[in-house]
Order: structure tokens, then C-alpha cells, then sequence
């Protein structure tokens, strides 16, 4: 009886505000995202270890901002000043070649759809696919979020391994056929064993838990998120936390919430087909590099 009537007031409380499209703000999120499970080859130093978790850390903590009215919205990461390279030709130049940079993410909840215009290799993109509608679970348990009363909800997502498993095949180093060893079976062993991404095992599935206020009726949330009656303000995945640090709402200065419209036009499984083979080109072409004496390899 309890749920029931939290469902009535969470469907009759937007209904006090009318149903005006005129009805916008702006959130400010910040992101963290937590590195789990060991990390790097065994042998390697534990100052060099946590030196390297260190700077992934700081690299995941990220700021956006989502302006949004009742049915469309557009989130977009903040642009910051990265700190020059101690190691220019290092491991995080390479592994910056394959992150997507930039990027403006519009949905728009009421046709159900999303436009993510990102940068991937020097090209822009424009991904252009129906948004995960995801069965959100409704509790009675509150909390304070700055000055907004909020509601807990939710929800199982269902993961795509492919990114996954694209990066195991570029970290996998190269193996050596029968003649060069003299134990290509334990050898083997010995790669995988070693594999950074091979101690990982993707999840088929994560929990999602999110909170929203009913105080502002409406149906966004920060990236992919959408779909409660309410703006969310905090979401979890279990890895990455993201949470709203500021709002302002219906702001004096006029606010156009536009669908991207440069890039070269895919679907979300056009550009990861895209991604996967670029990752495969590209990791080729490093391990040839490696074995014919190239920058770090063996003359």
C-alpha cells in the first residue's frame, strides 16, 4: 500500500507544474570511477603501482554539465587543461590514440532516442540509436542531495563485453609460434596469466541505483540515464558514481537544447564494429613494430 502511494504522488506531483516545454535548467555532475583488482604484471614495483592507479584515478574523475528541459537534454564533459607527459612515447600516449575525446550526448526521452557526437581518431562521429529503456524498481528511502528531497530506484543493466574483449586482443602480447619456443603450451599459459584485462572477468550485468527528486519533474538524468519521475541526481553502477553538485533552474539567459548535427552518421553497433577493427589494425601494427625494432622493440 506504501509503494502504492508513493507511485500516486510521484505521478501527480509533475502534474503541478504543468506540462509547459519552457520549463529548463542546467546540473553540474562530477564522476569518479574506482580501478578494482590488481593491477599490472606481478612483478612490478608497488610505487610504480600506485603512481600508475594514482594517475588513472585522477584521469576518471570528470565534471559535465546537463542542460535539460521535459523531453530533450544535452550533457556535455568539461574540457580541462591536461598536464604535459613526463613519457612521451609511453604506454598512456598509446592507450590516448583509442579514448573518445570531446563529445555531446542529446536524448531526446520523448521519441526515445540519443545523438552521441564524438571524436575517435582525429573523426567525428555521430552516433544515432534508440536509448535503453531500463525497468526501474521505485522505493519508499530518501535522502538529502543539497537541498532536494530524493528517492531511491533501481534497476539491472545489461553490459555489451565487446569493449572487453576488444581490449584484451590489443593488450595480448604476441606469441611466439612453435619453433621460437621451446614450451608454446606453457607459454601461453604464462601470457594470459600475466594479462592485465585477463584477470578481469566482464560482468554480464551491472545494478544501477539511482536517486531523483520528484522537486523537479522531470524524466533526465546524467548520460544514458532517463526514465524517472524525476531529475536524477546521483547514480551508480557499481564502478562509477556520478553526482549533481549544482543546479540552477529556468536561468535568465535564453538556453537551446540542439541534437549535434557534424559528424559521419552510425549506429551504436556500426561504431563499435568501427572501434574493434581500428583496435585490431592499430595493435597489429604495434606488435609488427615490436618484433621488427621499432620504438621499444627487440632489433
Amino acid at each position: 500500500m506504501k509503494k502504492i502511494l508513493l507511485l500516486s504522488v510521484f505521478l501527480i506531483l509533475p502534474l503541478s507544474y504543468g506540462f509547459s516545454q519552457s520549463f529548463i535548467g542546467k546540473a553540474t555532475y562530477r564522476s569518479k570511477t574506482s580501478i578494482q583488482g590488481d593491477f599490472g604484471p606481478p612483478d612490478m614495483p608497488e610505487a610504480r603501482r600506485q603512481e600508475i592507479m594514482e594517475r588513472m584515478k585522477k584521469a576518471m574523475e570528470k565534471t559535465y554539465e546537463l542542460t535539460f528541459d521535459r523531453s530533450a537534454s544535452i550533457y556535455v564533459e568539461e574540457e580541462k587543461l591536461e598536464a604535459p607527459s613526463m613519457n612521451p612515447g609511453g604506454g598512456g600516449r598509446r592507450f590516448g590514440m583509442f579514448s573518445a575525446s570531446g563529445g555531446t550526448y542529446y536524448k531526446n526521452i520523448q521519441e526515445q532516442t540519443y545523438t552521441n557526437q564524438v571524436e575517435t581518431f582525429g573523426k567525428k562521429f555521430l552516433i544515432k540509436d534508440s536509448l535503453q529503456q531500463l525497468n526501474w524498481q521505485l522505493t519508499s528511502e530518501t535522502k538529502k542531495i543539497g537541498n532536494y528531497t530524493c528517492y531511491k530506484a533501481t534497476a539491472v543493466k545489461s553490459i555489451d563485453t565487446a569493449a572487453i574483449d576488444n581490449l584484451r586482443s590489443m593488450l595480448r602480447p604476441p606469441r611466439r609460434n612453435d619453433a621460437q619456443s621451446e614450451n608454446p603450451e606453457k607459454e601461453q599459459d604464462t601470457v594470459k596469466n600475466n594479462s592485465l584485462l585477463s584477470r578481469i572477468e566482464a560482468p554480464k550485468e551491472q545494478i544501477i541505483t539511482a536517486w531523483f527528486t520528484p522537486d523537479i519533474p522531470v524524466g533526465q538524468g546524467p548520460g544514458s540515464y532517463w526514465g524517472l519521475p524525476g531529475l536524477i541526481l546521483e547514480v551508480n553502477d557499481g564502478r562509477t558514481a556520478i553526482l549533481c553538485s549544482k543546479i540552477v533552474l529556468n536561468p535568465d539567459e535564453e538556453i537551446e537544447i540542439e541534437e549535434p548535427k557534424r559528424g559521419k552518421e552510425v549506429s551504436q553497433a556500426e561504431y563499435n564494429k568501427i572501434m574493434a577493427e581500428k583496435i585490431k589494425e592499430m595493435s597489429e601494427s604495434f606488435r609488427n613494430g615490436r618484433r621488427g625494432g621499432g620504438p621499444g622493440g627487440r632489433p
